[in-house]
């Protein structure tokens, strides 16, 4: 049976006591969690990957877009809530979600803010704060379509009513980005904002129709409610979290894409639009931590089984098809069948020079599996954190921070006989779906906050990196370690103890799931560890000074896919560590069309030290061969023997696209 939220002794908002709890996700109290989450400015990055990556993001993209959503020719989203605000005259333009995409920014500019300090930051945080607030309705409503229309021109149909408006989209990126914001800050002018879209959600959810309520589209709002929750602590917010989940699916015009078919109690796959789904997934992983309803996390388990195991690709991606249908949810009529964009598919239908992917997808996967994590202390959900991270979310976003992907293909080829809606090449500005640029931004600034996390039983470190951290533990002990590595291009992994609590306390080191035979010793000498879900425990009352050192080996492997996987048949992806690989055209010996490519398996697969953009990586060099590539009005044809053997660079896949924009592939015949 599932839990019901009883409200006991009210608070009025303006006596709520506000969480001290600064984490990106604030679930130290949160009572079916096991890990919990440091402090947003617990971790800064001191050398390598992430702090390269950090600096880019700080330094190039967060300016970069700030300026860009400033710029009224181009996005015009600030402009909008100047009108909303009454500040100048005129109309909405752009997409529904530009409100939630500027929310986006800001969450990213308050993360940077907990780590750097920098004023400027926070003048210009503020500076947004204020209109925000002069743009928002007294009932707490902000959503600038629809105020814009109220000031200046007619509303027509009831808001609530325009279920593809986005409207909860928006608030739901509001809310998360205000509590945000005011663990960064210590501000609560932000979170002023928010409660008062929290208020009016919870009005409005108590007297709403299921029809009226479903107006769900990509619903960050389950995230944001509850992270409201956590922060003001007003238990009204918990209680529509869960009458969210009640409402969902309980109409007759549900759709798969929405996934709102059926209720979330009946869903045991994924299904729909992958971007919508995984945020969806995300926000009941963080209502179950709340709530501990034992049914919520049997069924995503069992979606993250079938996603995992049957619909995400090797780069941790999400969203295989531009556009699906949804057979299972209708009787077979074609006048009736579900179109659904960028949807999740068959199991194993994962195309590759027609993958979809949207960076926003894979941002979904890392918030979802992030939480779950946290809710089971389970390595397996880290590992798709870091695979999504490296592979399908950086791949979001160029080398230099200012280029953007809106999908992420596998393959691309400029034989491909008809023109890609949303192309191949990276841009500045993604005209109608920019959405994904900010949700890189935001997710480049955080990834500190992933590195780390707390629990009774000691702590866990579960991303590499070159860092310090210096938080405190549940029990009020000073912890200070100092972390240095060259990962993900070097498996040896050292924690230096700084500070630690006077007695015993246990180190849990995430042992990755494609890692065979890890060695850790302490002080030069090799210990036992016990392992545990993913994690190998190291534990002993440390002093100044000891020194942990991890080393997982680091081979080349080659990859092969279920033969289910019809696309990737007889081909093999090449993997060292978290990092895929591919091929580019820039990196063959001969010109050669990159489908003409065949790999030599037997042949040498070394390392090797290249530069992409100012950017040094590990490229891998091997051999291979070119097959006659003249398919000119030919469909089929006998197997030719004879083949132009050919040196071949594979460069990690996140780096495609950053020279010249040739083509490239990830999977290769053997």
């Amino acid at each position: 049976m599932k839990n019901k939220i009883v409200l006991i002794g009210l608070m009025a908002a303006s006596a709520l006591s506000f969480s001290q709890d600064k984490g990106l996700v604030a679930n130290a109290d949160s009572p079916h969690t096991k890990l919990h989450s440091v402090n947003l400015q617990d971790v800064q990055w001191t050398d390598g990957f992430w702090k390269e990556q950090f600096d880019i993001g700080v330094e190039n993209t967060l300016p970069y877009m700030w300026d860009l959503y400033h710029n009224d020719s181009i996005t015009h989203a600030y402009a909008n809530f100047k009108i909303a605000a009454g500040l100048e005259k005129g109309k909405h333009s752009g997409p529904s979600f530009h409100d939630g995409d500027f929310y986006k920014i800001l969450e990213g500019m308050a993360a940077a803010y907990a780590v750097t300090q920098d004023p400027e930051l926070d003048k210009e945080m503020d500076t947004a704060i204020a209109m925000f607030a002069k743009a928002q309705r007294k009932d707490g409503y902000i959503n600038t379509p629809v105020l814009i229309e109220e000031r200046w021109g007619t509303l027509g149909p009831e808001e609530l009513q325009k279920q593809l408006g986005f409207e909860k989209y928006n608030m739901g990126h509001l809310m998360t980005a205000a509590c945000v914001h005011y663990r960064a800050t210590g501000k609560t002018n932000f979170l002023e904002v928010a409660k008062g879209v929290a208020d009016f959600l919870y009005d409005f959810y108590k007297k709403a129709s299921p029809e009226l309520a479903r107006n769900a589209i990509c619903p960050s709002h389950y995230m944001g409610i509850v992270e409201m929750y956590r922060t003001v602590k007003d238990p009204r917010y918990l209680e529509l979290a869960n009458n969210l989940i009640d409402i969902r699916g309980t109409t007759d015009d549900g759709t798969d894409d929405n996934q709102d078919r059926v209720p979330f109690r009946e869903q045991t796959t994924a299904m729909g639009h992958a971007v919508r789904a995984n945020y969806l997934y995300a926000g009941i992983a963080d209502l179950y931590a709340e709530t501990g309803e034992d049914k919520l996390l049997e069924n995503l388990k069992s979606i993250w089984e079938d996603v995992v195991y049957r619909k995400m690709y090797i780069t941790g991606a999400c969203g295989a098809l531009y556009d699906g249908v949804s057979p299972d949810g209708t009787v077979y009529d074609p006048s009736i069948v579900q179109k659904i964009h960028q949807a999740y598919g068959r199991p194993y239908q994962l195309p590759n020079a027609t993958a979809h992917n949207e960076t926003c997808a894979n941002i979904g996967n890392v918030l979802w599996n992030w939480r779950m994590l946290q809710i089971t202390g389970d390595a397996k959900y880290a590992d798709i954190v870091e695979l999504a991270l490296y592979n399908s979310v950086l791949s979001g976003v160029s080398l230099g921070g200012k280029e953007f992907c809106y999908n992420n293909p596998l393959n691309v080829s400029e034989d491909l006989p008809f023109q890609q809606r949303w192309g191949s090449k990276r841009e500045g500005y993604i005209a109608l779906s920019n959405c994904c640029a900010p949700n890189v931004t935001r997710t480049l600034t955080e990834i500190g906050n992933y590195a780390y996390n707390l629990s009774n039983e000691g702590l866990y470190v579960n991303l590499f990196g070159s860092n310090d951290l210096k938080t405190v533990t549940p029990n009020g002990d000073k912890l200070e370690i100092e972390q240095k590595t060259n990962y993900p291009w070097d498996g040896k992994i050292v924690l230096k103890i700084v500070k630690a609590p006077k007695s015993e306390y246990a180190i849990n080191l995430r042992i990755p799931g494609w890692s065979q035979g890890a060695q850790i010793s302490i002080n030069d000498k090799q210990m036992h560890f016990s392992y545990n879900l993913g994690y190998a425990t190291v534990a002993k009352k440390w002093k100044k000074g000891d020194v942990i050192e991890l080393n997982l080996p680091m081979p080349v492997e080659l990859m092969q896919a279920n033969p289910l996987v019809e696309e990737t048949k007889n081909q093999v992806a090449v993997k060292r560590g978290p990092i895929v690989y591919c091929l580019e055209s820039d990196d063959l010996s001969e010109k050669a069309e990159i489908n003409s490519i065949v790999l030599d398996i037997y042949s040498e697969l070394d390392l090797k030290d290249i530069v992409i953009n100012n950017r040094n990586v590990k490229g891998i060099t091997c051999k291979g061969f070119v097959e006659n590539d003249n398919w000119e009005s030919t469909l089929y044809r006998p197997i030719l023997k004879e083949k132009q053997e050919v040196n071949l660079t594979l460069v990690p896949y996140y780096t495609w696209g950053n020279r010249n924009q040739e083509e490239m592939t990830v999977w290769l015949p053997y």
